[in-house]
């Protein structure tokens, strides 16, 4: 089956539960390969598309969609993650997807690493237990969907005038991210005030290799109307990040360091906040767990993306009604995205109430 035959495919099951006698029980993986609408540079890497994982789940006649979207910065790819995903087929198999929670410590614990394997699977089985019960994600939760917050849109490292155009292009968004971490981070911000006044929030990627360099920046970013600054320095400077933080005062968030529940406590005295990624996190059941261990020691919490399609977005979108702050916009960001799950309204994430995931087919 070529990639058209099984994007039609999956997008047909996702609009509606598969009939028992044609459904056939089993894992499947395919890479996807999304365009994006503009070249996306950070620190960290500069491409034009990003490939994921998709992965379906079916069983008793009805299939479970999920995605993963491994990362250099990690040391994964979708094909690492697609043989990962692979190595388990046997368990995912044979199981049963009641014990979703016990599968995935099986799945966790057979799997090294690949932590957007990891969610692709556990994507895909929360989808198949929402449809089987005939409820969204967030009932599952127990969560109220009309307490979604704003989710930002995010502006990616270029020249002056792209980076207009592309503010320009965002005007339906109230709240803006703009990378930073290069030696061009005043141009870029002043690129982004030259035409607009809109909130701001700044992601450094770990870009500022100095505790002072840093504690220079975020000083200044805070007269630029920037609400808070995600990740300054790298996820092992912990101390330095610790003293920027008792210099400053816009609110530091940590990303590159916040990867797993287990990482939580050592975050508190250094950043005022986690984001939280299913793909870092390895899925929806640890992501959850995360946000409640945060939100436990006082910390803010919020739910980001890699790029990615609206699988592995609205999975995270239909947690969201727990968090401070969203930057659920991968899907906003390419071309190409097979599926349509969670929407955007005035900013606000609004929740699909179909059971699952609640994707359905893109038009």
């Amino acid at each position: 089956m070529n990639r058209r035959e099984w994007l039609r495919a999956v997008g047909s099951a996702a609009a509606a539960p598969l009939p028992v006698a044609a459904a056939q029980s089993g894992l499947r993986t395919e890479i996807l390969k999304l365009k994006l609408r503009h070249t996306w540079t950070t620190v960290m890497s500069s491409s034009n598309f990003r490939n994921t994982l998709a992965v379906t789940f079916t069983r008793q006649g009805v299939t479970g969609y999920g995605e993963g979207a491994p990362i250099v910065r990690y040391h994964e790819s979708a094909e690492t993650a697609q043989a990962a995903v692979a190595s388990v087929a046997d368990l995912l198999d044979s199981a049963d997807p009641w014990q979703f929670s016990k599968l995935m410590g099986e799945v966790f614990r057979r799997i090294d690493g690949h932590y957007a394997a990891k969610a692709a699977i556990d994507i895909a089985l929360m989808d198949w237990v929402g449809k089987k019960l005939g409820v969204p994600l967030y009932r599952y939760f127990g969560l109220d969907p009309a307490a979604a917050p704003v989710t930002t849109f995010s502006i990616g490292i270029d020249k002056p005038e792209i980076v207009k155009q592309k503010v320009r292009e965002a005007a339906p968004y109230p709240i803006l991210k703009i990378k930073v971490g290069l030696d061009s981070d005043e141009e870029m911000i002043a690129a982004v005030r030259s035409v607009t006044d809109k909130p701001l929030r700044v992601d450094a990627n770990e870009g500022w290799k100095n505790k002072e360099e840093a504690a220079r920046k975020i000083d200044w970013l805070e007269k630029q109307g920037v609400e808070f600054v995600e990740q300054p320095m790298p996820a092992d400077m912990l101390e330095e990040t610790q003293w920027v933080r008792s210099r400053v005062r816009l609110p530091i968030i940590a990303d590159e360091a916040s990867l797993r529940p287990s990482d939580v406590p050592k975050l508190a005295g250094c950043f005022d906040g986690i984001n939280v990624k299913l793909d870092k996190t390895g899925g929806i059941l640890e992501a959850h767990k995360m946000i409640q261990m945060a939100k436990s020691l006082g910390m803010k919490t919020m739910l980001g993306c890699m790029i990615s399609s609206s699988i592995s977005i609205t999975a995270a979108a239909h947690l969201s009604p727990l968090v401070d702050y969203a930057d659920l916009d991968g899907n906003l960001l390419i071309a190409n995205d097979p599926y349509e799950g969670v929407t955007v309204r005035d900013g606000k994430l609004v929740l699909p109430d179909r059971p699952g995931l609640g994707l359905k087919p893109a038009v």
